[in-house]
Protein backbone atom coordinates (compact mmCIF):
# COMPACT_ATOMS: atom_id res chain seq x y z
CA UNK A 1 0.00 0.00 0.00
CA UNK A 2 1.37 3.32 -0.63
CA UNK A 3 2.52 5.48 2.00
CA UNK A 4 0.56 8.96 2.13
CA UNK A 5 1.32 10.91 4.93
CA UNK A 6 -0.95 14.37 3.94
CA UNK A 7 -4.17 14.97 2.71
CA UNK A 8 -6.96 18.00 1.98
CA UNK A 9 -10.85 17.25 2.90
CA UNK A 10 -13.69 19.13 2.74
CA UNK A 11 -16.33 18.24 5.83
CA UNK A 12 -19.93 19.54 6.36
CA UNK A 13 -22.26 18.68 9.57
CA UNK A 14 -25.65 18.01 8.91
CA UNK A 15 -27.91 21.17 9.06
CA UNK A 16 -30.80 21.11 11.71
CA UNK A 17 -34.20 20.09 11.30
CA UNK A 18 -36.75 23.28 10.36
CA UNK A 19 -39.70 23.91 13.38
CA UNK A 20 -43.15 22.76 11.83
CA UNK A 21 -45.80 25.14 12.07
CA UNK A 22 -49.38 23.34 12.71
CA UNK A 23 -52.37 23.59 15.00
CA UNK A 24 -53.66 20.90 17.14
CA UNK A 25 -57.01 19.99 15.09
CA UNK A 26 -59.94 17.02 16.61
CA UNK A 27 -63.14 16.98 16.43
CA UNK A 28 -65.24 18.79 19.29
CA UNK A 29 -62.06 20.55 20.45
CA UNK A 30 -62.22 23.55 18.46
CA UNK A 31 -59.12 26.29 18.76
CA UNK A 32 -56.96 23.36 19.77
CA UNK A 33 -53.73 25.77 19.30
CA UNK A 34 -50.39 25.78 18.12
CA UNK A 35 -48.95 22.19 18.17
CA UNK A 36 -45.62 22.31 16.15
CA UNK A 37 -42.93 20.20 17.40
CA UNK A 38 -39.20 21.63 17.10
CA UNK A 39 -36.56 20.17 14.28
CA UNK A 40 -33.58 17.73 15.33
CA UNK A 41 -29.99 18.50 15.54
CA UNK A 42 -27.82 18.14 12.70
CA UNK A 43 -24.97 15.47 13.02
CA UNK A 44 -21.65 15.94 13.75
CA UNK A 45 -18.49 15.44 12.15
CA UNK A 46 -15.82 13.40 13.94
CA UNK A 47 -12.78 12.22 13.26
CA UNK A 48 -11.95 8.81 14.73
CA UNK A 49 -8.45 7.40 15.33
CA UNK A 50 -8.08 3.75 14.33
CA UNK A 51 -4.86 1.98 14.93
CA UNK A 52 -5.40 -0.76 12.39
CA UNK A 53 -4.99 2.06 9.53
CA UNK A 54 -1.80 3.67 9.01
CA UNK A 55 -1.52 5.79 5.67
CA UNK A 56 -3.75 8.32 4.63
CA UNK A 57 -4.36 7.16 1.09
CA UNK A 58 -8.18 6.69 1.78
CA UNK A 59 -8.48 10.54 1.67
CA UNK A 60 -6.66 10.88 -2.14
CA UNK A 61 -10.52 8.91 -2.85
CA UNK A 62 -12.67 10.24 -0.83
CA UNK A 63 -12.06 13.89 -0.09
CA UNK A 64 -15.82 15.54 0.98
CA UNK A 65 -18.09 14.29 3.48
CA UNK A 66 -21.42 15.28 4.89
CA UNK A 67 -23.11 14.71 8.41
CA UNK A 68 -26.90 14.14 8.43
CA UNK A 69 -29.29 16.28 8.16
CA UNK A 70 -31.84 16.61 11.56
CA UNK A 71 -35.61 16.02 10.48
CA UNK A 72 -37.63 18.60 10.42
CA UNK A 73 -40.48 18.69 13.16
CA UNK A 74 -43.91 17.68 13.13
CA UNK A 75 -47.33 18.32 14.41
CA UNK A 76 -48.62 16.89 17.81
CA UNK A 77 -45.59 18.76 19.58
CA UNK A 78 -43.34 15.90 17.46
CA UNK A 79 -40.03 16.70 17.78
CA UNK A 80 -38.21 16.09 14.62
CA UNK A 81 -35.04 13.12 14.87
CA UNK A 82 -31.60 14.38 15.59
CA UNK A 83 -29.21 13.84 12.45
CA UNK A 84 -26.68 10.65 12.86
CA UNK A 85 -23.16 11.98 13.81
CA UNK A 86 -20.59 11.15 10.75
CA UNK A 87 -17.25 9.01 11.98
CA UNK A 88 -14.49 8.81 9.68
CA UNK A 89 -11.66 6.69 10.57
CA UNK A 90 -8.30 7.90 10.80
CA UNK A 91 -4.64 6.84 11.40
CA UNK A 92 -3.35 7.07 15.01
CA UNK A 93 -1.07 10.32 14.93
CA UNK A 94 -3.21 12.11 12.89
CA UNK A 95 -2.86 16.04 13.17
CA UNK A 96 -5.78 18.13 11.74
CA UNK A 97 -4.99 21.75 10.57
CA UNK A 98 -8.21 24.15 9.52
CA UNK A 99 -6.97 24.53 5.61
CA UNK A 100 -8.16 28.18 5.77
CA UNK A 101 -5.97 29.69 8.71
CA UNK A 102 -3.81 26.94 9.37
CA UNK A 103 -4.44 26.52 13.10
CA UNK A 104 -4.38 23.17 14.36
CA UNK A 105 -7.55 21.79 15.58
CA UNK A 106 -6.39 18.54 17.40
CA UNK A 107 -4.55 15.85 17.29
CA UNK A 108 -5.84 11.71 17.24
CA UNK A 109 -3.34 10.17 18.99
CA UNK A 110 -5.33 6.88 20.76
CA UNK A 111 -7.33 4.07 19.29
CA UNK A 112 -11.09 5.03 19.54
CA UNK A 113 -10.24 8.50 20.27
CA UNK A 114 -12.76 10.97 18.80
CA UNK A 115 -12.28 14.44 17.79
CA UNK A 116 -15.13 16.62 16.72
CA UNK A 117 -14.17 18.86 13.74
CA UNK A 118 -17.63 19.97 12.28
CA UNK A 119 -20.58 20.91 14.99
CA UNK A 120 -24.02 20.32 13.55
CA UNK A 121 -26.75 22.94 13.30
CA UNK A 122 -29.37 23.60 16.23
CA UNK A 123 -32.77 22.90 15.93
CA UNK A 124 -35.23 25.09 14.61
CA UNK A 125 -38.12 25.68 16.60
CA UNK A 126 -41.48 25.25 16.10
CA UNK A 127 -44.89 27.48 16.24
CA UNK A 128 -45.37 26.25 20.29
CA UNK A 129 -42.78 28.37 21.44
CA UNK A 130 -44.78 31.75 19.96
CA UNK A 131 -47.71 31.55 21.94
CA UNK A 132 -48.62 34.35 23.77
CA UNK A 133 -51.74 35.90 25.42
CA UNK A 134 -51.76 38.56 22.39
CA UNK A 135 -50.69 35.54 19.63
CA UNK A 136 -52.82 32.24 20.45
CA UNK A 137 -52.62 31.05 16.70
CA UNK A 138 -48.68 31.60 15.66
CA UNK A 139 -47.85 31.17 12.47
CA UNK A 140 -44.19 31.78 13.02
CA UNK A 141 -41.14 29.40 13.33
CA UNK A 142 -37.69 28.84 12.84
CA UNK A 143 -35.43 27.32 10.66
CA UNK A 144 -32.33 24.95 11.30
CA UNK A 145 -29.32 26.43 11.21
CA UNK A 146 -27.05 25.05 8.92
CA UNK A 147 -23.36 22.92 10.17
CA UNK A 148 -20.15 24.13 10.34
CA UNK A 149 -18.64 23.48 6.98
CA UNK A 150 -14.68 23.22 7.10
CA UNK A 151 -11.84 22.29 4.84
CA UNK A 152 -8.93 20.63 6.40
CA UNK A 153 -5.64 19.20 6.12
CA UNK A 154 -5.25 15.93 7.72
CA UNK A 155 -1.03 15.52 8.12
CA UNK A 156 -0.11 11.92 9.83
CA UNK A 157 2.58 11.52 11.97
CA UNK A 158 3.70 8.42 12.95
CA UNK A 159 3.76 7.31 16.44
CA UNK A 160 7.56 5.70 17.07
CA UNK A 161 9.82 6.16 20.35
CA UNK A 162 12.95 6.10 18.57
CA UNK A 163 13.75 7.66 15.14
CA UNK A 164 16.41 6.76 12.98
CA UNK A 165 18.03 9.99 11.43
CA UNK A 166 21.53 9.57 9.23
CA UNK A 167 23.10 10.67 5.75
CA UNK A 168 21.36 8.43 2.78
CA UNK A 169 23.00 5.03 2.62
CA UNK A 170 24.11 5.43 6.14
CA UNK A 171 22.56 2.18 7.34
CA UNK A 172 19.14 3.21 8.67
CA UNK A 173 16.92 0.44 6.63
CA UNK A 174 19.52 -2.14 8.04
CA UNK A 175 19.22 -1.67 11.10
CA UNK A 176 15.70 -1.25 11.22
CA UNK A 177 15.68 -5.10 9.55
CA UNK A 178 18.32 -6.37 11.73
CA UNK A 179 17.05 -5.48 14.84
CA UNK A 180 12.97 -5.95 14.29
CA UNK A 181 10.79 -7.55 11.56
CA UNK A 182 9.97 -4.82 9.36
CA UNK A 183 11.09 -5.14 5.82
CA UNK A 184 12.19 -1.66 4.05
CA UNK A 185 14.08 -2.04 0.99
CA UNK A 186 17.93 -1.98 1.06
CA UNK A 187 20.27 -1.35 -2.02
CA UNK A 188 23.67 0.53 -2.71
CA UNK A 189 22.29 3.44 -3.94
CA UNK A 190 20.92 6.84 -1.73
CA UNK A 191 17.30 7.13 -1.36
CA UNK A 192 16.02 3.60 -1.25
CA UNK A 193 13.82 4.84 1.40
CA UNK A 194 11.48 6.78 0.18
CA UNK A 195 8.95 6.80 2.92
CA UNK A 196 8.60 6.30 6.37
CA UNK A 197 8.86 2.52 8.25
CA UNK A 198 8.40 1.45 11.55
CA UNK A 199 9.21 -1.92 13.68
CA UNK A 200 8.68 -3.35 16.65
CA UNK A 201 11.77 -4.36 18.57
CA UNK A 202 11.40 -7.46 21.04
CA UNK A 203 14.24 -6.34 24.04
CA UNK A 204 13.29 -9.43 26.50
CA UNK A 205 10.59 -11.66 27.03
CA UNK A 206 7.87 -8.81 27.42
CA UNK A 207 9.16 -5.55 26.47
CA UNK A 208 9.67 -3.55 23.30
CA UNK A 209 9.58 -0.35 21.73
CA UNK A 210 9.08 0.87 18.17
CA UNK A 211 11.49 2.39 15.99
CA UNK A 212 10.87 4.61 12.76
CA UNK A 213 13.23 5.01 9.61
CA UNK A 214 12.74 7.96 7.59
CA UNK A 215 14.33 8.89 4.32
CA UNK A 216 18.08 10.12 4.47
CA UNK A 217 18.88 13.89 5.30
CA UNK A 218 21.18 15.89 3.07
CA UNK A 219 22.31 19.57 3.15
CA UNK A 220 19.56 22.06 2.63
CA UNK A 221 16.74 19.66 3.11
CA UNK A 222 15.33 22.12 5.93
CA UNK A 223 14.76 24.31 2.26
CA UNK A 224 13.92 21.85 0.43
CA UNK A 225 16.89 19.33 -0.89
CA UNK A 226 16.75 15.99 -1.47
CA UNK A 227 12.80 14.78 0.06
CA UNK A 228 13.47 18.14 2.01
CA UNK A 229 11.41 18.20 4.86
CA UNK A 230 8.80 16.13 4.25
CA UNK A 231 9.65 13.59 6.40
CA UNK A 232 11.96 15.03 9.27
CA UNK A 233 8.43 16.09 10.83
CA UNK A 234 8.32 12.02 11.45
CA UNK A 235 10.83 12.99 14.22
CA UNK A 236 8.37 14.91 16.36
CA UNK A 237 7.06 12.64 18.41
CA UNK A 238 10.16 10.42 18.94
CA UNK A 239 11.53 10.83 22.33
CA UNK A 240 14.66 9.22 21.22
CA UNK A 241 17.06 9.74 17.93
CA UNK A 242 19.88 7.73 16.70
CA UNK A 243 22.03 9.56 14.97
CA UNK A 244 23.52 6.49 12.45
CA UNK A 245 27.21 7.64 10.76
CA UNK A 246 28.70 5.20 8.65
CA UNK A 247 32.09 4.37 9.63
CA UNK A 248 33.67 3.88 6.53
CA UNK A 249 32.35 7.05 4.72
CA UNK A 250 34.24 10.33 4.15
CA UNK A 251 34.36 12.86 7.20
CA UNK A 252 31.89 11.24 9.76
CA UNK A 253 32.35 13.83 11.74
CA UNK A 254 31.48 16.79 9.22
CA UNK A 255 28.26 14.54 8.17
CA UNK A 256 27.41 14.63 11.78
CA UNK A 257 27.37 18.57 12.20
CA UNK A 258 25.95 19.18 8.67
CA UNK A 259 22.52 17.08 10.12
CA UNK A 260 22.66 19.03 13.49
CA UNK A 261 22.89 22.45 11.37
CA UNK A 262 19.65 21.20 9.61
CA UNK A 263 17.82 19.37 12.46
CA UNK A 264 18.37 23.00 14.52
CA UNK A 265 16.77 24.77 11.39
CA UNK A 266 13.94 22.81 10.33
CA UNK A 267 13.07 22.34 14.35
CA UNK A 268 15.19 23.89 17.73
CA UNK A 269 13.04 22.04 19.89
CA UNK A 270 14.19 18.39 17.79
CA UNK A 271 17.42 19.64 17.59
CA UNK A 272 17.17 19.64 21.64
CA UNK A 273 16.11 15.99 21.54
CA UNK A 274 18.45 13.08 23.43
CA UNK A 275 20.43 12.00 20.34
CA UNK A 276 22.81 9.42 20.85
CA UNK A 277 25.59 8.38 17.95
CA UNK A 278 25.82 5.19 16.28
CA UNK A 279 29.09 4.14 14.20
CA UNK A 280 26.93 1.63 11.56
CA UNK A 281 28.90 -0.59 9.30
CA UNK A 282 31.19 -1.26 12.28
CA UNK A 283 32.46 -5.22 9.87
CA UNK A 284 33.92 -3.03 6.98
CA UNK A 285 36.90 -1.93 9.05
CA UNK A 286 39.42 -3.59 11.16
CA UNK A 287 39.12 -3.51 15.41
CA UNK A 288 42.43 -1.15 15.67
CA UNK A 289 41.48 1.52 12.95
CA UNK A 290 38.05 1.76 14.27
CA UNK A 291 39.13 2.35 17.77
CA UNK A 292 41.46 5.39 16.28
CA UNK A 293 38.95 7.01 14.45
CA UNK A 294 36.23 6.77 16.56
CA UNK A 295 38.52 8.63 19.53
CA UNK A 296 39.02 11.36 16.53
CA UNK A 297 35.64 11.68 15.40
CA UNK A 298 34.04 12.18 19.36
CA UNK A 299 37.37 14.18 19.99
CA UNK A 300 36.28 16.66 16.76
CA UNK A 301 32.83 16.39 17.67
CA UNK A 302 33.25 17.25 21.67
CA UNK A 303 30.41 13.93 22.20
CA UNK A 304 29.17 13.82 25.46
CA UNK A 305 25.78 11.24 24.58
CA UNK A 306 26.07 7.61 24.44
CA UNK A 307 27.86 6.37 21.65
CA UNK A 308 27.51 2.47 20.00
CA UNK A 309 29.62 1.32 17.27
CA UNK A 310 27.30 -1.62 15.16
CA UNK A 311 27.19 -3.81 12.65
CA UNK A 312 23.68 -5.72 10.84
CA UNK A 313 25.20 -7.45 8.73
CA UNK A 314 26.96 -8.98 11.75
CA UNK A 315 24.43 -8.07 14.66
CA UNK A 316 27.71 -6.65 16.73
CA UNK A 317 26.09 -4.50 19.21
CA UNK A 318 22.41 -4.69 18.84
CA UNK A 319 21.83 -7.05 21.84
CA UNK A 320 23.48 -4.01 23.45
CA UNK A 321 21.89 -1.12 21.78
CA UNK A 322 18.27 -2.51 21.80
CA UNK A 323 18.66 -3.05 26.04
CA UNK A 324 19.90 0.42 26.46
CA UNK A 325 17.53 1.76 24.50
CA UNK A 326 15.15 -0.02 26.71
CA UNK A 327 16.14 1.14 29.84
CA UNK A 328 16.02 4.82 28.87
CA UNK A 329 12.70 5.10 27.66
CA UNK A 330 11.71 3.10 31.42
CA UNK A 331 13.07 5.57 32.69
CA UNK A 332 11.30 8.16 30.80
CA UNK A 333 8.21 6.07 31.80
CA UNK A 334 9.05 6.51 35.08
CA UNK A 335 9.19 10.29 35.10
CA UNK A 336 6.46 12.08 36.82
CA UNK A 337 4.98 14.53 34.43
CA UNK A 338 3.97 18.21 36.07
CA UNK A 339 0.56 18.62 36.64
CA UNK A 340 0.49 21.69 34.58
CA UNK A 341 1.82 19.56 31.71
CA UNK A 342 0.41 16.27 32.11
CA UNK A 343 -1.54 15.41 28.89
CA UNK A 344 -5.51 15.02 30.16
CA UNK A 345 -7.01 11.42 29.57
CA UNK A 346 -9.02 11.14 26.47
CA UNK A 347 -12.62 11.09 28.14
CA UNK A 348 -15.06 9.10 25.68
CA UNK A 349 -17.92 10.34 27.05
CA UNK A 350 -16.67 13.72 26.67
CA UNK A 351 -18.27 15.69 22.91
Amino acid sequence: MKFVDEASIKVEAGDGGNGCVSFRREKFIPKGGPDGGDGGNGGHVYLVGDSGLNTLIDFRHRRSYRGERGQNGMGRQMTGRGGQDLCIAVPTGTRVRDADTDEVMGEVLQHGQRLRVASGGHYGLGNIHFKSSVNQAPRQSTSGAPGERRALKLELIVLADVGLLGMPNAGKSSLIRAMSSAQPKVADYPFTTLYPNLGVVGAGSDHSFVMADIPGVVAGAAEGAGLGLQFLKHLSRTRLLLHLVDIDSTNPAQQVQCLEAELAQYDEALAQRPRWLVFSKKDLILDEEFSELRQEILRELDWQAPCFAVSSFTREGLDDLAQTILGHIQALNKTKIPEAQAEQPYDPLKP
